[in-house]
Order: structure tokens, then sequence, then C-alpha cells
């Protein structure tokens, strides 16, 4: 009855909105998930499975679809009897591409695309090279020590003994491809697959190249340079030409892929094209001004520090960043944060000139103790924060 039957967007776990991919792929999922030559004997996975179909049946089919959305299971009460579950009709439903999967995955290497007989290029290789800050910058000339594979050139790369040719595979007759017939619910599906005995190249080598063991390649230690570009990020890959796996029936090689690491350095750090660092100044150098050195990637430059100047303090040292892929003439900036030191262990005479200086300016290590000092509940007076520090600075 159409009251017990469950909602057929339900049933395959899509929203009311879903497109035709949408369905298929969920169909797909729960009818390879209970149909019965996966669960034998497994009741209840049948009567799932039959459920999912009429729905995917319904659902996937424009004109019974507008129907269901309009009157649910009514629409279809009292159709035809014959021609599929329960009652329930098929026809016009197109199962071949899902089931082609579903057999595929039950007897092996699943529905496969037709056998490429042409030219085809080769795989890229992937490595890796590690770099420092000022390489990136500037770039550099690496050296790879790799094993590659060439034609052999015994058998030409044809993988044949020399005097022999290839046979055309007898089993799918040179397409590379074979196709099975599988007994369904829904009656005869084919699938296609590669050929097991040819593994879908179509030919079948009897007597084996004795150099390459009829791979036709073979394996040499080669020295690869790679050069990096000046600007290069870590993580940016060199693509190098033709340097990759060989090709396929005469297809050109693939490409090497060669990924920068760029090591961490211990005074710079780089966003984008700029370089960041911090600079260490003294009070005096900050309170008086001062020329001094800070280290870029270019070599020491001097700077003059401002009179007055606050600790985390930036200047721009423009045009000492790193330069641009595009145009290595073109470079960022070098940002630099000053920031002033505070010094740990002062001679006596450092300190007395200190307390000097601090009389001549405000005289603040007695400010905060002549008038801000509380007394506690014994009677004592509680130091204040300067007393504090000029006990320090005495010690």
């Amino acid at each position: 009855m159409a009251e017990s039957k469950r909602d057929y967007y339900e049933v395959l776990g899509v929203s009311r909105d879903a497109d035709d991919a949408t369905l298929k792929k969920a169909y797909r999922q729960v009818a390879k998930k209970y149909h019965p030559d996966m669960n034998p004997g497994d009741a209840e996975a049948e009567k799932k499975f039959k459920e999912a179909s009429e729905a995917y049946a319904v659902l996937s089919d424009a004109d019974k679809r507008r129907q269901y959305d309009q009157f649910g299971h009514a629409a279809f009460e009292g159709g035809a009897g014959g021609g599929g579950f329960g009652g329930f009709d098929f026809s016009g439903a197109d199962f071949s591409d899902i089931f082609g999967d579903i057999f595929g995955d039950l007897f092996g290497g699943g529905r496969r695309g037709r056998a490429n007989q042409g030219p085809m290029k080769g795989m890229n290789i992937r490595k890796s090279v590690r770099i420092t800050f000022e390489e990136a910058v500037f770039g550099c000339e690496k050296e790879l020590d790799m094993i590659l594979k060439d034609p052999c050139t015994k058998c030409q790369g044809s993988g044949a003994k020399p005097g022999t040719s290839p046979e055309t595979c007898s089993k799918c007759g040179g397409k590379g491809q074979v196709v099975y017939t599988q007994q369904s619910f829904f009656g005869m599906v084919q699938n296609v697959q590669t050929c097991p005995d040819c593994n879908g190249t179509g030919k079948i080598i009897r007597e084996k190249c004795p150099d390459c063991g009829g791979t036709g390649y073979t394996s040499n230690r080669k020295k690869i340079a790679v050069t990096i570009p000046a600007g290069i990020d870590n993580g940016q890959s060199v693509r190098i030409r033709e340097k990759g796996e060989p090709g396929v029936n005469g297809g050109p090689r693939g490409d090497l892929l060669v990924e920068v690491v760029v090591s961490r350095h211990p005074i710079f750090q780089r966003q984008d094209m700029h370089i960041f660092s911090t600079v260490p100044i003294s009070f005096a150098q900050a309170a008086l001004g001062a020329d001094i050195r800070v280290k870029t990637v270019d070599g020491e430059v001097i700077y003059t520090v401002k009179p007055g100047t606050r600790t985390d303090t930036k200047v721009r040292l423009k045009g000492k960043g790193v330069p641009s892929l595009r145009n290595s003439s073109v470079r960022g900036d070098h940002y630099v944060t000053l920031v002033i030191q505070t010094p740990e262990h002062l001679s006596h005479e450092a300190k007395e000139a200190l307390r000097r200086f601090d009389e001549l300016s405000g005289n603040t290590l007695q400010a905060a103790g002549s008038g801000a000092g509380s007394e506690t509940k014994s009677g004592k007076k509680k130091k204040g924060f300067m007393d504090k520090v000029k006990e320090a600075f005495d010690d």
C-alpha cells in the first residue's frame, strides 16, 4: 500500500531539490550496499535494494518525478504490474552505467574508460630540495641525484627480445578491453574492463628483452641541474620539462616538479615580498639618537635613530626585501622593529649616573615614594613601587 511506503527522497538520502547527478550518486551508493549479490540470503537487504531502485526509477524520470512531487505515492497506485518489483514498472529507467559499476566491483576491475592506444604523456615525478633563506631571496643552482627510466636501447622500447615482436592479444583482439556480461534483476548487464592478459596494451610479449625484462625501459642514475629563481617561497615548485617518466606509445616524457623547502632564518621572517626583523637599541641610543648597524640580506646598512625614539618603533628599508618572481628588478621592503633594551647588570658608577639623570629630568625615583606611600595596619609606611626599584639598584 502507498501509505506504508517511505518517501523516495528519504530512501535515497537526498533533498527534494537534488539534481540528476546527486540522485545517481546516492542511488549508486545505496544499490551497491544492498545489492543481493553482495548480500546473499539477506531478505532485508533485498527489500531495501528494491525500495531504492523504485525510488530512483521515479526520481530519475522527469515526468514521473513531477507526478510524485505533486501527488506522492498515490500517483502510481494501480500502475503497471509485470514490469518490475512489487508491481512497479521500471520501463524507461536507465540503470546501465550504475550497474556496470556495481558488477565491476563484484567481479573485479570496475567499469573503465576506453583504452587509449595513442601516444600518452608520461607521469610527472615529484622531488623536493632544501635551500637557505638567502638562496630563496637571490636564487641559486642545485643538483638532484635521481634514477630515471630511459627507453631500452636493446629493444628500442618494445620490450620484446631483439628479432621478435609483440603479438596482438588474443583475449581482447588488441583493443585492451574485454566485455563481461552478467545477469542481474534488470536483465543482462555488460561490464567493460581492462584486459587482464595485456593490461590494456593490446599486445603480448612472448619473448622478453633480456636487458629490460619486457618493460621497454632501463633505469639509470642521472644528475639533474635545477635553477631556483630569485624570490621563490617555501612550498612553491620548479617545473623541469620532460624529466619525468617516459611516455607511452611514443608520447613525450612527463615533467619533474621540484618543491622548494626554505629553512628558517634566525633573524629574518618573510611575508610575500617583504622581510621583517627586530633590532635592539640602548636607552641612550633611543633618547639621544645614534647611527646603528642593521643586518639585511644585502649585508649591514647604517640607519640613523632619531632622538626620542620609542620602543617598538618600526622603520622601513625600501628595496631591501625579496625580489618579485615575475620581475627580479622589483623588490619588496625590509621592515625593522626597534626595541629598547633595559640593562640588567649595572655598575655602581652607571647606577649613580642614572640617579643623577633622574634628578635632572624630574626626580621620578622619589616621586612615587614621597606622596603615594600608604601605611599598613602596623603603622609602618608601605613601600611604593619606585622605592622597590631604588632598592634593586642599590643591591
